[in-house]
């Protein structure tokens, strides 16, 4: 019955006893493939690796860039790597030798065109009418709390140009031309279209903490204050 009932079974088809293999047309699909293709990709980026490295150095590469994450950049190609030896597999690839190519034609075509004609611009002075000496009134002071002496200017520009804002400067006696008297130094206040007007003042050493400038553009008045460094009081 036993030697029967086994050879029933394997008529019928009811038990196979065959072991499948993983080449067996009836192994899991897929599952040898795709490591198959992952190690064919390893294999192919170790090659293409090994090329660059005896054809590419990278300290002499214009493209080759470390950013300040650690990483790697291709400046050709805008690719991000994380390891030199992917980026010498990527400059053996398709994109990067085609971006080599479009550069090397564009450089031969601009090699080739001829030189445009530079032409040298020129500026010319700004016109403007003048509108004459603006009005100013000057006051001297006097600091009895620091025994400093000062000058303060205001100066009217009611026909000021609307993109313009008064300036002063100071001028010391020896960078005049020709140089001037030393006791003295000039003071100047310009703003267009009036003429620039020149005030001369004792030339003393000026205190740098004590200017003040200020500019009301609603009332068209310049202000300007300064004052001398500290002087001894005279003794009585």
């Amino acid at each position: 019955f036993t030697i029967l009932s086994s050879l029933l079974i394997k008529r019928l088809g009811l038990f196979d006893t065959t072991i499948l293999s993983s080449n067996s047309p009836m192994s899991k699909p897929g599952s040898g493939g795709v490591r198959s293709a992952t190690n064919a990709n390893v294999d192919r980026r170790e090659r293409l690796r090994q090329i660059a490295l005896d054809t590419i150095d990278l300290k002499n590469d214009p493209y080759f860039m470390r950013n300040h994450l650690g990483s790697y950049e291709c400046k050709l190609c805008l690719t991000l790597h994380m390891n030199e030896g992917s980026y010498l597999a990527h400059t053996q690839g398709k994109r990067h030798q085609q971006n080599l190519a479009r550069r090397d034609a564009k450089e031969k075509k601009n090699k080739d065109r001829p030189a445009a004609k530079t032409y040298k611009q020129r500026i010319m002075p700004r016109k403007t009418e003048k509108r004459g000496t603006p009005g100013y009134n000057v006051i001297k002071q006097f600091d009895r709390k620091t025994n400093q002496r000062g000058l303060l200017f205001r100066i009217q520009y009611p026909l000021i140009h609307s993109d313009v804002q008064p300036r002063q400067k100071f001028e010391s006696p020896f960078s005049m031309n020709p140089p001037g008297d030393p006791n003295y130094m000039n003071v100047y206040f310009a703003a267009e279209p009036y003429e620039t007007i020149v005030f001369r003042v004792p030339n003393k050493t000026v205190d740098k903490n004590r200017f003040l400038t200020d500019w009301d553009s609603e009332k068209f008045n310049f202000t300007f204050q300064f004052f001398y460094t500290q002087t001894k009081p005279t003794n009585r």
